[in-house]
């Protein structure tokens, strides 16, 4: 089945005309999920939801913000910049096409245009997404446990600092290893070692409620949970969470040294970002506070707010 006959697809149509937004929408909505913006400010804010575009229609000449602008801060925001940006426009001169492919538009139509060939345009460039959108989710995604990887890690917790640093919130991250993992494999096996860790990530991924939260694989028997937003009460209740989420598990592990079911050691640390801060030495706080759980006799927590410590 196709993805036009799925109809999973949006297109997000920005002009500040109404008809020429009813136009367009009549002629696409059979295909496709339409959503509709007037101003380049409400095109933005679309774009930067919980659920965005897959392709955007876009004039140039509007109002409040033209196409241009708008299409440039889309290209320089790491969470739209995948979005396909197709200009429709009636500016139609070498150098205005030259413009709008540089700022990083997948294509640009002039009117007036045909409807077939745009709707075949529209078509390739989300199946061209779609590829684009399979490999990406490929190198960022654990092969394992299928949640995202070290690599996926380090581009979200870059993008949560630097947006921590703008809006003045705190940040949280907390790491955590299961207990004896070693002793686990050595006893049971690698597959049922497999099989625990895939157990663990799934359950890990219900105790994160917000859209926010990030879950990834750190490496080994390791795993890290980005938490934006978070104080150290609010990183507390979900290691909380975490470590009652291990005991329904119960996942018997008869070669531990603390628990007859699988535990893990967690160190989690907050802080509120600031340009003269290293987000290096943030991740090894929480690093080190996840040793110090370790060499207390792990199967525990220990936190640091690093704000409280300055």
């Amino acid at each position: 089945m196709t993805r036009l006959e799925n109809q999973t697809d949006t297109i997000l149509l920005v002009d500040d005309s109404p008809v020429n937004l009813k136009i367009l929408g009549e002629m696409l909505r059979k295909d496709y999920k339409i959503r509709v913006a007037t101003s380049g400010i409400k095109a933005l804010e679309i774009a930067q939801s919980t659920q965005p575009p897959n392709l955007i229609l876009l004039d140039i000449i509007m109002d409040d913000m033209d196409g241009y602008e708008v299409c440039r801060q889309l290209k320089e925001n790491s969470k739209t910049f995948n979005i396909p940006v197709i200009f429709i426009t009636s500016m139609d001169s070498e150098k205005d096409e030259t413009t709008g492919l540089e700022l990083g538009a997948v294509d640009y139509v002039t009117k007036p245009f045909s409807f077939p060939i745009l709707k075949a345009r529209i078509k390739t460039h989300l199946e061209l997404k779609m590829h684009r959108d399979f490999f990406e989710n490929l190198s960022n995604c654990d092969g394992l446990t299928g949640i995202p990887n070290r690599r996926h890690f380090d581009e979200v917790i870059k993008e949560e600092w630097t947006n921590a640093i703008h809006s003045s919130k705190q940040l949280a991250l907390i790491m955590f290893d299961i207990d004896y993992f070693k002793n686990y494999n050595d006893h049971l096996g690698h597959i049922s070692g497999d099989d625990c860790l895939k157990q663990v990530a799934k359950e890990l991924k219900k105790v994160l409620r917000r859209s926010s939260d990030f879950l990834a694989r750190y490496g080994g028997e390791e795993f890290c949970i980005v938490l934006p937003e978070t104080d150290l009460e609010g990183a507390s209740r979900i290691t909380k969470k975490i470590t009652q989420m291990l005991n329904d598990l119960n996942i018997p592990h008869p070669s531990s040294e603390v628990s007859s079911i699988v535990t893990c050691s967690m160190g989690a640390a907050v802080i509120r970002p600031t340009h003269d801060r290293s987000l290096v030495a943030f991740i090894e706080a929480a690093d080190k506070c996840l040793y110090q759980a370790k060499n207390s006799g792990r199967n525990r927590t220990c936190m640091i707010d690093i704000d409280e410590q300055n």
